[in-house]
């Protein structure tokens, strides 16, 4: 999972990577650092919320924001993708963890939300 030089941050920029690769390189990650150990649900799910607490801090002064962040620094949208890929990183380690498919499920539930909130028919 790490990344050496700009040239291969670039190129894993390029590439359309899945849920199941970005699950493995966080596994490859955990164990060469032995890390597993340390990576139980609970812990997970704790250091996901600190993440989602650090991502909230971004927008707690802003007030509404317009689609796009057209009027943000384009430091505050990097940052902004550092926080949203820290809570994405370790909703996906602790749903492998709990051995949970997250892309079926999320895919399922999709389905679930269409049959419980139909579109609404005009006449």
């Amino acid at each position: 999972m790490e990344l050496r030089n700009e040239e291969e941050i670039l190129e894993a920029k390029a590439v359309d990577i899945s849920l199941k690769d970005l699950s493995n390189k966080l596994e490859e990650f955990a164990k060469a650092r032995d890390w597993e150990k340390y990576h139980s649900p609970r812990n997970l799910l704790l250091a996901m919320v600190g993440e989602v607490g650090e991502l909230s801090e971004i927008f707690q002064w802003r007030g509404e924001v317009d689609k796009g962040l057209p009027n943000w620094k384009e430091s505050d949208k990097e940052h902004l993708g550092e926080e949203l890929s820290d809570v994405l990183l370790y909703l996906i380690r602790l749903a492998d963890i709990c051995g949970i498919d997250l892309g079926d499920a999320a895919a399922r539930k999709i389905v679930k939300n269409a049959i419980k909130y139909p579109p609404k028919v005009m006449f």
